[in-house]
């Protein structure tokens, strides 16, 4: 079809100028034509539909448009309206301010100047929390890139164009009219390539490619244009980022080509897993994929290709049900005025609750007071407070059976211990929270035996309160 002519009514908005034009789809900026305001800018996407175009464009705009209405909160742009298919396809939403990842990247790289790794793992995490978020709503944006990444002004990341995405409860019009692979050579995941849609750890993978660029310059698997490029990815492993720039930490490589492995089951069992070990670098576990600095060898290869010949993959049920079955656990272990007995407990309820939940992140979090160690060695007094925590944390999670999860250990400074707790599990996406149910003794109980009840009604999730039932004399 024909550009919109700019200052023309179509349906009641007033076409604007011009503000982009992609390979499938033009963008102008519109108001309402009565002149009443709208509560947002708004921009109006019109599909290309040009001779000799195929089908796709047609079948995205539909898909794009399904999703915009059922999805919700800061990360994905409001829906307003919709164009008749049969006159003038088109879909006016939310226009979002601010910059797009692939111009920040490239407005970097032309000034040469090599992103910082404090910015490099804020926008990761910033980018995973975005894509948690999808996934929760039951949808995969499988389309995830640069150029479809905002950073608005306040600091959100909102995805954009959601064309080739996926959403659990609608048709998957893509896999039913085209069959083939779709997506951006450069970030597409190994199962896509071979017609796997739906799961969401394919945009773990994206997420990887976008970390490695932001933290070498360059793409992990270049820009291939073939079939036979693509599927490389199948079985060939990128250059660790440490041989291509000195300055990267070996938490953040490991980070990365976790996110990048070909098999789906490899990498972060969800986005929030991600986002987890970007915010928390110095509890991500370093192994010999970490410390590398050189591509893995001919034979290596050799061996993944013959692996990948005869590969299968499976999606995930529903992107939500892959999300509760691998959660980040949080376990509030009290500190003060603590009875063995409370310990063995919350024990207990952690071994059960991880013994249903293989592959699941655990979090061993307490408060100390600030007030505590007051006085001229008060920095030295905290610090030696929490590495006594630390170790005898890690001497009450020697207990449990850690072989299928992974587990971090925290000490929060805060003279408010619910409200810590509460920051700390919806800033980490926690998705249960186990605590004692009265934790301290009778002399601070007119003090805080409010801390399980305020934590457990305000909380963004599930919470077992865990209740002393035999005396310790007892458990031997």
């Amino acid at each position: 079809m024909t550009r919109l002519v700019q200052d023309s009514d179509l349906d009641g908005f007033k076409i604007g100028a011009r503000i982009h034009g992609g390979a499938m789809a033009s963008i102008y900026s519109v108001t309402y034509a009565d002149g009443r305001p709208a509560l947002f800018d708004m921009v109006m996407k019109v599909p290309l539909m040009r001779s000799g175009d195929g089908g796709e464009n047609i079948v995205s705009f539909e898909i794009e448009h399904q999703l915009l209405q059922v999805l919700n909160g800061p990360h994905s742009p409001r829906f307003v309206a919709a164009g008749d298919l049969s006159r003038v396809p088109y879909l006016v939403m939310e226009q979002i301010q601010g910059e797009t990842l692939e111009s920040f990247i490239h407005t970097h790289r032309n000034q040469k100047q090599a992103l910082s790794i404090e910015t490099i793992t804020h926008l990761g995490a910033k980018l995973a929390e975005a894509v948690h978020s999808l996934h929760q709503q039951n949808a995969c944006h499988l389309d995830l890139k640069p150029a479809n990444v905002m950073i608005s002004k306040d600091d959100c990341m909102v995805l954009l164009d959601f064309g080739l995405s996926y959403h659990a409860h609608y048709p998957d019009l893509l896999a039913e009219e085209l069959r083939k692979a779709v997506g951006s050579p450069a970030w597409i995941a190994p199962e896509q390539i071979i017609g796997v849609r739906g799961d969401p750890r394919s945009d773990v993978f994206a997420i990887g490619v976008m970390l490695y660029e932001m933290t070498t310059g360059e793409l992990p698997f270049g820009s291939p244009t073939t079939t036979g490029g693509l599927r490389q990815r199948l079985w060939m492993s990128p250059a660790p980022p440490r041989a291509l720039r000195s300055d990267c930490p070996k938490w953040l490589q490991e980070v990365i080509l976790r996110c990048l492995e070909p098999q789906a089951d490899q990498r972060y069992p969800s986005a929030s897993h991600l986002m987890f070990d970007l915010r928390n670098p110095d509890q991500v576990t370093i192994t010999e994929q970490g410390r590398k600095t050189k591509r893995k060898g001919f034979w290596w290869h050799f061996k993944r290709w013959i692996k990948a010949a005869g590969m299968q993959y499976q999606a995930s049920p529903l992107p939500s049900e892959q999300i509760s079955e691998v959660p980040i656990v949080m376990v509030a272990l009290p500190n003060n005025d603590v009875s063995d007995a409370t310990l063995y407990a919350l024990r207990q309820a952690t071994i059960r609750s991880l013994g249903t939940r293989p592959g699941a992140k655990l979090a061993i979090v307490t408060v100390i007071n600030t007030g505590l160690g007051a006085g001229s060695n008060n920095n030295q007094s905290e610090t030696l407070l929490q590495r006594q925590h630390l170790a005898s944390f890690k001497k009450w999670a020697e207990g449990l059976n850690l072989q299928n999860h992974q587990a971090s250990f925290h000490v929060i400074e805060s003279s408010n211990i619910a409200q810590a707790l509460l920051r700390y599990a919806e800033g980490n996406k926690v998705n249960l929270i186990i605590m004692g149910a009265a934790t301290h003794g009778l002399a601070m109980q007119n003090l805080i035996a409010t801390v399980p009840i305020s934590v457990a009604m305000r909380a963004p999730c599930t919470v077992i309160l865990v209740k002393e039932n035999l005396p310790f004399e007892q458990i031997a």
